[in-house]
């Protein structure tokens, strides 16, 4: 969805001075059959599975701003952590000098992660939706209390959220790299699932 307005009357009351929201002629003056940003491997994992091409996308665009406007720092929100991820290897790779911060998940009090996604859901969907942040929750207790087959956690999980009403695209232990997660230690536990025709991403992590 696009809330261009809400955007920039959040970002107003936030103290923000200036908006850049670049057109399509602004981006794309020679029109989108240009060079595109490739991050590969961790661009074909998780969403990538889901959404071929996606993130190609994700980091041409976000080459093409860094380009235009020359930050010194970028942020992005870590409920898409693989987003988060795939752009701070674009940045080290391609010797870009911008500093790429994570900004926390910021949730809802029943623990829904905020996303304009959510105004999509209906009523009942909306009332099921925090299940996704729950099972994320029940499976790092999992891991803080001894559980060391991520396998076997990741089909749990996929279980638990079918049974509350969704359709899980994946649920994954993983390290922080988005490699094999190393357990002991540090782990983000990722997840995707749709509720309807919405498509829900949100993701925990855990020291165990």
């Amino acid at each position: 969805p696009r809330t261009f307005e809400d955007d920039v009357a959040a970002l107003s009351g936030a103290g923000c001075a200036a908006v850049f929201a670049p057109g399509e002629a602004t981006l794309y003056p020679h029109g989108r059959h240009i060079t595109q940003v490739c991050v590969p491997d961790l661009g074909n994992l998780l969403c990538g599975e889901d959404r071929p091409g996606h993130f190609d996308g994700v980091t041409t665009v976000v080459s093409l701003l860094f380009h235009l406007v020359e930050p010194d720092v970028a942020v992005f929100g870590e409920k898409d952590y693989q987003q988060l991820q795939i752009i701070r290897r674009m940045v080290r790779d391609l010797h870009m000098p911008v500093a790429v911060h994570g900004h926390p998940i910021a949730r809802d009090s029943d623990g829904l992660a905020l996303s304009s996604r959510n105004q999509y859901l209906d009523a009942a969907q909306r009332e099921r939706a925090p299940a996704l942040y729950a099972t994320l929750r029940e499976a790092a207790a999992a891991l803080r209390a001894g559980e060391r087959d991520p396998a076997a956690l990741e089909a749990r999980g996929m279980a638990a959220l079918r049974t509350a009403g969704f359709q899980p695209v994946y649920l994954r232990v993983l390290d922080p790299a988005l490699g094999p997660p190393q357990l002991p230690g540090e782990v983000v536990i990722a997840a995707a699932a749709r509720l309807g025709s919405t498509r829900l991403i949100d993701n925990i992590r855990v020291v165990v």
